[in-house]
């Protein structure tokens, strides 16, 4: 299993987004020298993240990183223009000698759309669409392609450069609770990152075998599945350190959030259900948080874990100790168990 890092760059209180974004380069490089898999950052167009542009802040670790993957943790296709991208992240694809990827999704939040001129209206409509793009300027050099033409101007033999290093550039699908989108990632044999981030993991398991069958439908082979999942985490040396430490900033985030969305306050108590062995929450120590990848394992076969650290401002330095604890103990840890599972 590869295990990674996401982040928003979330900005605390007194942190400039030029100082989030210097440590976000510092977060990336140890979690390279610790061994980790892949790290993603993802796009905001709000106040308190400090990423617009996840190609940007993924090339300012490029050349600063040897062998780990760099991916967005969502590109807000819907919004975006997919040749761009595709430029951007083959742009990034060559600063890091074959280590760049796409996750594609619609995003949770709806800044960009008024901020780029969509309309919520053609939510769905603007991300089939323009993933049909992003596809076409990733298998062809030379493109001709006509969509809608509501959202964007056809091509005609268009070429796109700079062609990216891998042939092809990974393109995830990024869903939330669209049975929809996880069938569509399987029908196009486009790997799945799910993202987990309230509730019970559990409830999430269809979502695996509903995206496999949609692979076998699609005339690929399921066996070959790559799923993510992707779910908040925090680790310290000792659990209830993890936990101290997390509680403010986390709730500080999901409360503000959730006055914009109309849900009830976090409190303390909904917290640590999440962080019970059922819970969608990794935050723990170590071994805590390695059995419960494992555990999670059993419900989807996933093949990528993506711990979703720096919630809400936490300190610089706390998220560093975690990615280390992550690359050093959790991650051996995972493997071993793996392993001898297999």
């Amino acid at each position: 299993m590869e295990i990674g890092v996401t982040s928003f760059a979330d900005l605390a209180a007194g942190i400039s987004p030029a100082r989030r974004l210097r440590e976000l380069v510092e977060e990336i490089e140890l979690a390279d020298a610790v061994g980790l898999d892949v790290f993603g950052v993802g796009e905001h167009h709000r106040p308190d993240f400090a990423v617009s542009a996840p190609a940007v802040a993924l090339a300012g670790a490029a050349t600063r990183t040897r062998r780990i993957r760099l991916t967005s943790a969502v590109t807000v296709l819907s919004t975006d223009d997919p040749v761009r991208v595709l430029e951007q992240f083959a742009t990034l694809d060559g600063l890091s000698d074959g280590r760049a990827e796409i996750i594609a999704g619609r995003g949770s939040f709806t800044e960009s759309y008024p901020l780029f001129g969509d309309a919520l209206d053609d939510y769905d409509e603007l991300f089939a669409e323009k993933l049909e793009l992003l596809l076409a300027a990733r298998a062809s050099e030379r493109v001709t392609w006509s969509g809608s033409g509501r959202h964007r101007a056809a091509l005609t033999d268009a070429g796109v450069y700079p062609r990216p290093l891998q042939d092809p550039l990974p393109v995830w699908i990024g869903v939330g609770g669209s049975p929809q989108s996880v069938a569509r990632a399987g029908l196009l044999g486009l790997p799945l990152v799910i993202a987990i981030i309230g509730g019970e993991p559990a409830r999430f398991a269809p979502f695996a075998e509903l995206y496999r069958e949609a692979l076998r439908r699609g005339g690929h082979d399921a066996e070959q599945a790559q799923i993510a999942i992707n779910s908040h985490a925090h680790v310290a040396p000792d659990a209830q350190q993890a936990a101290d430490e997390l509680f403010p900033a986390y709730a500080a985030m999901m409360n503000r959030i959730g006055r914009e969305r109309g849900w009830p306050p976090l409190v303390r108590q909904q917290f640590e259900a999440g962080r019970t062995p059922r819970g969608h929450l990794f935050v723990g120590d170590p071994q805590q948080v390695a059995d419960k990848i494992v555990a999670q394992h059993e419900l989807f076969g996933h093949t990528r874990f993506l711990a979703h650290m720096g919630m809400g401002g936490l300190a610089h330095d706390q998220v560093l100790r975690a990615i280390e604890l992550l690359g050093t103990e959790v991650a051996p840890r995972v493997r071993e168990a793996l392993a001898v599972a297999a």
